[in-house]
């Protein structure tokens, strides 16, 4: 169950448009995007957009719209468009999509989400999955800028997410990465699944006994996961950092750069604790449903 209100969803699909679209404004949309590799500032935003509106007809019609929706004729070319043009459209697509959801409320039924990823839509399925994305790809549009050319200005503001924003995400992230058909595509079980297996994620950007807490279980028969009401025990893996870093970890944005085999490894914000190989394995093979 989500931790944030359906309405709540449907803002944060707004506002973190609005929050993206400042990180382009004045961007030369040529850009790379270094955590989307071989797609350009344009083609990123291009792709949102896309989302936003295949979304929105998936709401508006109870089934997903092949073509992407109907506004994707009008949709300026992201090999041409400037950053103008592309933000204008993205917000566009973006109030189009709360306004549709707001108007079907949340158990109305949609399309259903690509297969092997997500169960046949309702609303508020398309409310909370609109939102997370939008956030990650936010952060797609802060690391792009930020490495470019000129792009002093936009380092100074790095990306973050409000904490209840971000454990929501985090949620949504390990309900999807859980699921049956997923652990099932596991390429060898064995080095992620095991007796006694657990993983936990832990914010450390709180106080000790309020900081988010994730427990998951890597059992032989499946995998599960929860929010303990306190703080998690040890772990076989334990990985710790900011609420936000660990949010792009998951989502393979920050990757566990020299975590070699060993007891300690990390990215100097993120820091894992313990048995590392099963750590990159599970990720690796979990983080599949968002790249489908």
């Amino acid at each position: 169950m989500a931790s944030l209100s359906y309405e709540r969803h449907c803002a944060e699909i707004v506002a973190q448009t609005a929050l993206l679209r400042t990180r382009i404004e004045g961007a030369d949309v040529s850009v790379p995007v270094p955590t989307c590799p071989g797609w350009s500032l344009a083609r990123l935003v291009r792709h949102l957009g896309e989302a936003h509106r295949t979304a929105e007809a998936a709401v508006r019609n109870g089934a997903p719209d092949p073509a992407g929706g109907p506004p994707a004729a009008g949709a300026p070319g992201y090999d041409h468009a400037d950053a103008a043009t592309l933000g204008a459209w993205l917000t566009e697509g973006a109030g189009r999509l709360a306004e549709t959801l707001r108007a079907a409320g949340p158990d109305a039924v949609a399309g259903a989400a690509p297969e092997g990823t997500a169960p046949v839509g309702t609303a508020a399925f398309w409310a909370r999955r609109m939102a997370h994305e939008t956030v990650v790809h936010r952060a797609d549009a802060t690391f792009a800028t930020a490495q470019a050319p000129g792009g002093t200005a936009a380092a100074e503001r790095p990306f973050a997410v409000v904490e209840d924003v971000a454990v929501d995400a985090l949620d949504e992230w390990l309900t999807f990465a859980t699921r049956p058909e997923v652990v099932a595509r596991l390429p060898r079980p064995a080095d992620v699944l095991g007796p006694g297996r657990t993983l936990r994620l832990q914010a450390d950007d709180g106080t000790p006994e309020a900081a988010p807490d994730w427990l998951v279980v890597l059992a032989p028969d499946g995998v599960t996961w929860q929010r303990p009401p306190a703080p998690a025990g040890p772990a076989t893996t334990t990985v710790r950092g900011p609420l936000s870093e660990l949010l792009l970890l998951v989502y393979g944005r920050l990757p566990l750069l020299g975590a070699a085999p060993g007891p300690v490894g990390g990215t100097g914000a993120v820091v894992v604790h313990g048995e590392i190989p099963p750590l990159h394995a599970w990720l690796a093979a979990a983080g599949r449903w968002h790249r489908e």
